[in-house]
């Protein structure tokens, strides 16, 4: 069995949009302590042969009140993570782009 690590993390939401402009996608950039414990988790998976494609990793997120289950995903260009925030969170906890977001998961 896996233990479940408690993180927390704050960052800045930003918004990234596709080559063609037509998609956006709202992430926070995970990275310092926090994305080093997900990088420990990631390896300690990849040596037991439990890793997920592309490298990332189930989350329980939560944002304020908001909770909620995504993924993370390693950010080569960042060296940290990228935690996706959807539009549901976005609104229930009344953020934009460039909000400071404190973040706490479980993985």
């Amino acid at each position: 069995m896996i233990p479940v690590e408690h993180l927390v993390h704050t960052g800045h939401l930003w918004r990234w949009t596709g080559a063609s402009g037509s998609g956006t996608w709202h992430f926070i950039t995970i990275g310092g302590e926090t994305g080093e414990a997900l990088s420990a988790t990631a390896l300690m998976r990849k040596l037991e042969g439990t890793a997920r494609g592309f490298g990332s990793l189930k989350v329980k997120a939560r944002i304020g009140g908001t909770a909620f289950a995504t993924s993370v995903f390693p950010s080569k260009s960042d060296n940290g993570w990228l935690l996706p925030v959807k539009a549901s969170v976005r609104r229930a906890e009344d953020l934009t782009d460039g909000d400071e977001v404190q973040i706490f998961l479980e993985v």
